[in-house]
């Protein structure tokens, strides 16, 4: 009978696949040995694979360099990293080997730029794109940054107030773009987003409040779906919207030569994922193109806002299951030595899921469990993977310690989860490792952040001595 959980994963996926393979009973991701990693850094422990970011980018500039030359498309492509995905030094460091722009939606965000430019990391040539709704302090470092002479910054309009905000603060002309308020698939709670300017109201907002300013000139039309970037009558049709609104604007207004098509391409949430990127970018030009050429307007430059994309698929966690649970006849409970809730905090705020496997025990016999974290939350659990609706994970065993890996995790998870600060029930922050290869491609790791300990908890709490 084939009752490994080698066995198990071979029935139920293509496996090996690019990124993971087995080898000695251990598994390998990109070539790392995950129980070496364990055994040199203990469990739980975080990791960011470097290389990943690099590699990513780099697919996408290939797929619109293809689409581009394919349909003889006259506009440029312009990558921006979402920096909200994951603001961290390493993550903006590895991104900008690559020539790529930045996305903003926050005031802390241009501080940040600031820091980057005086590095030398980035040019007043590197397009800083600035979203979000826009109050006192990042109109300020808007207006700042803008008035050091970095002319590429373009503040994108989420707000009818936003021109007159900017206004009032930059000296002399500025360029800006528009945000479609997109309307959002029939199972959302909402219909149209919070976010932008509805599309029937952009060509008469433009006509009373930029047209006639000389200080404000529109370059960008932004369009940004929620669900990302997918195959899909709903995002055609929100695309094909955002088109007739573009060449409708273009026909009045002659600066306008961009469009951000920000939202997102998905990252692998299962090892069933399934994607063709190099159609959807192929169509995505094809569309615009054909728009265009309807209308009678030159196409416009592309702009990308890849966030999850960029840095989710380095990203790693692993844990070590502590004990088992026999809850009731049926549900067995492996407690994992960290927690769900603080941090993997996606899982437990919108369900996402992760790709799962076993890092070790591959040839051992299988068995359906639940996953729970530490805290006392009854929310605390990971009960399913993306396309079984079950875990399955080897048996445990008491005097063979088991260890389990949530991979492409890389995005937002630190900084939902509050990275460096309290965790729900004090449970502590993992350490977070940075994996890197050197010119000759050895891999190397080190220590960013060293696992929280009390005195960090009760530094932050105020029960430090002395105080």
């Amino acid at each position: 009978m084939n009752t490994k959980y080698s066995d198990l994963i071979d029935q139920t996926y293509y496996f090996p696949q690019e990124e993971f393979k087995l080898e000695e009973n251990s598994l390998h991701f990109h070539n790392i040995d995950l129980m070496e990693l364990v055994e040199k850094y203990g469990a739980p422990l975080k990791f960011t694979y470097l290389p990943k970011i690099s590699e990513n980018i780099g697919r996408a500039k290939g797929w619109f360099k293809a689409a581009i030359e394919k349909h003889d498309y006259k506009g440029k492509y312009n990558y921006c990293y979402c920096t909200k995905s994951s603001h961290f030094e390493h993550v903006l460091n590895e991104a900008l080997k690559n020539d790529i722009h930045i996305e903003t939606s926050s005031a802390f965000d241009i501080n940040i730029v600031e820091n980057l430019k005086a590095s030398g990391k980035i040019t007043d040539d590197t397009y800083v794109i600035c979203n979000g709704f826009k109050r006192d302090q990042y109109i300020s470092n808007i207006s700042e940054l803008i008035n050091g002479g970095h002319k590429n910054c373009i503040p994108i309009i989420d707000n009818y107030e936003e021109i007159d905000l900017l206004s009032e603060n930059i000296n002399g002309d500025f360029e800006v773009g528009i945000r479609i308020a997109s309307e959002e698939e029939p199972k959302f709670e909402f219909y149209t987003s919070r976010l932008g300017i509805g599309y029937k109201n952009i060509v008469p907002f433009y006509n009373q409040k930029i047209k006639d300013n000389d200080e404000v000139n529109l370059k960008m039309l932004h369009f940004f779906i929620n669900t990302g970037i997918r195959d899909t009558a709903y995002y055609w049709n929100e695309l094909n919207k955002c088109l007739k609104v573009y060449t409708s604007l273009k026909k009045v207004c002659p600066s306008l030569d961009s469009l951000n098509i920000g939202g997102g391409f998905p990252i692998k949430n299962s090892l069933a994922f399934d994607y063709d990127y190099a159609y959807m970018v192929d169509e995505i030009i094809n569309q615009i193109k054909l728009a265009c050429e309807e209308a009678d307007v030159d196409v416009p430059h592309i702009f990308t806002e890849f966030g999850s994309f960029t840095v989710g698929e380095s990203g790693g966690a692993i844990y070590e299951i502590l004990y088992q649970k026999q809850q009731n006849d049926r549900e067995k409970w492996n407690m994992i030595n960290s927690s769900f809730i603080t941090t993997l905090p996606d899982t437990w705020a919108i369900s996402k899921k992760f790709v799962m496997l076993a890092v070790n025990r591959w040839n051992e016999e299988y068995e359906r469990v639940l996953l729970g974290g530490l805290t006392c939350d009854s929310d605390d659990y990971y009960n399913s993977e993306q396309n079984t609706n079950a875990i399955y994970l080897p048996k445990f065993r008491r005097d063979k310690p088991l260890y389990i890996g949530f991979f492409n995790t890389g995005a937002y998870q630190e900084t939902i989860g509050g990275f460096g600060g309290l965790q729900h029930c004090l449970i502590p922050q993992p350490k977070h490792i940075l994996i890197d290869r050197d010119e000759e491609g050895t891999i190397t790791t080190e220590v960013f952040s060293k696992q929280q300990n009390v005195e960090d908890m009760l530094n932050i709490l105020g029960y430090a001595s002395g105080n």
